[in-house]
């Protein structure tokens, strides 16, 4: 089958690429996807939403050399300009003409997907095609990770114990954390971070004995008051890490003077940078046990359903399979 080898998206931009269909076999939701629903993305709706997926190539067009028919891939959903001052730097993610499978273009929530080819990370055979939609919210972990530059030995605070937050656990862990402690306002979440090994798993910091704050702190809930929170709770010469994605209209207060006198670092980390193949390698390599992270397989018809449930902060990572 042939496609053409213009893909377009919605108010963006429109460039050459070869291109395959998948076909998905799994979609996971985002907070993302919400704030599309609410809203909070240009363009917003009408948009077939879903940029977690990955699945089967059941059809390509011309220019696809590297991918046949039958294989099983996860999919970047970055659909970079490369043209763009951002782009020319390498800063990609930062991209003027922003764009995105499921966010600007359509996604995959639905029986088939359209990517470029490039975007597409061919799965080993060990690895579950169903599972693998759990490689792009690794990846922007991954990015995390770049960003904040961990060292050994570091005191990790980690707010919010959802997918995100258990991601970030994963990885501290791999990077040599001393300690890695949750905090989650929903007793049922930290149930999870219990599982995989976290230091304290609490509702509130001032549970745990730390005087002299963290070397990092996380935020990866997007929440006004735990961001307030958090950024007192970093020590000196400590970070923190904007990983959360909060409401445009969302406000935190800081004090110049101790960002100053402690030599604070306060950063962000946005989307996918050079990071989804790593968190494919990482994810094949077994860093995340998808039985742990995916508590909701629904099928798509019952898409309405599992973002009320998403919504409602219930369970953890929710798959919807068409």
């Amino acid at each position: 089958m042939c496609l053409s080898s213009n893909y377009s998206s919605p108010g963006s931009y429109t460039r050459p690429h070869a291109l395959v269909v998948v076909q998905v076999a799994a979609c996971g939701l985002c907070g993302t996807d919400l704030h599309i629903l609410q809203g909070g993305f240009a363009p917003g709706l009408p948009i077939v939403p879903g940029h977690e997926f990955a699945g089967t190539v059941v059809a390509y067009g011309p220019g696809v050399t590297d991918l046949a028919i039958g294989d099983r891939v996860a999919v970047d959903p970055s659909l970079y300009c490369n043209a763009c001052h951002y782009c020319r730097i390498g800063r990609n993610n930062l991209c003027e003409r922003y764009a995105a499978i499921g966010v600007t273009a359509p996604g995959a929530a639905a029986e088939f997907a359209v990517a470029p080819a490039a975007n597409c990370v061919r799965l080993p055979d060990h690895v579950r095609v169903e599972d693998a939609a759990l490689i792009e919210p690794l990846s922007c972990a991954v990015r995390g990770y770049d960003v904040l530059r961990a060292q050994l030995a570091s005191s990790v605070l980690i707010y919010g114990s959802g997918t995100m937050g258990l991601m970030m656990l994963e990885l501290a862990k791999r990077t040599g954390a001393v300690a890695v402690d949750m905090v989650d306002i929903n007793p049922a979440r930290l149930t999870a971070a219990r599982t995989l090994g976290c230091t304290h798993a609490v509702g509130s910091p001032d549970e745990i004995d730390r005087p002299r704050g963290w070397d990092l702190v996380i935020d990866a809930t997007g929440s006004e008051r735990a961001i307030q929170d958090a950024i007192g709770r970093v020590g000196r010469g400590g970070t923190y890490l904007q990983f959360g994605v909060a409401d445009h209209a969302a406000r935190a207060t800081i004090e110049p003077y101790r960002i100053y006198h402690q030599e604070i670092t306060i950063t962000g980390s946005m989307a996918v940078l050079h990071s989804y193949e790593r968190a494919a390698e990482l994810f094949a390599a077994g860093a995340l046990d998808p039985d742990v992270f995916i508590s909701d397989r629904l099928p798509l018809t019952d898409y309405a359903a599992a973002m009320d449930r998403f919504r409602a902060g219930r369970g953890r990572k929710i798959l919807v399979t068409p």
